[in-house]
């Protein structure tokens, strides 16, 4: 066991998506480009509910929205 993290966790720079099964938490998934968002929700809307989360740059949400 170490000691816990001081500095909180940062994000890279992206296109972000949450992943999850009902009624349990979720996993951001992180693109390149947002066509590459769009496939990856869409492939993933399948099975799991999926919420598009938008664009970080720079530690800040660009287009923040919900699905």
């Amino acid at each position: 066991m170490g000691r816990p993290a001081t500095k909180p966790a940062r994000l890279k720079d992206g296109f972000y998506i949450e992943v999850k099964n009902q009624g349990s938490g979720g996993v951001l998934i992180r693109r390149d480009t947002k066509e590459q968002m769009l496939l990856a929700a869409e492939d993933y809307s399948r099975m799991k509910q999926v919420t598009i989360l938008g664009e970080m740059k720079s530690d800040k949400w660009v287009d923040k929205k919900k699905k």
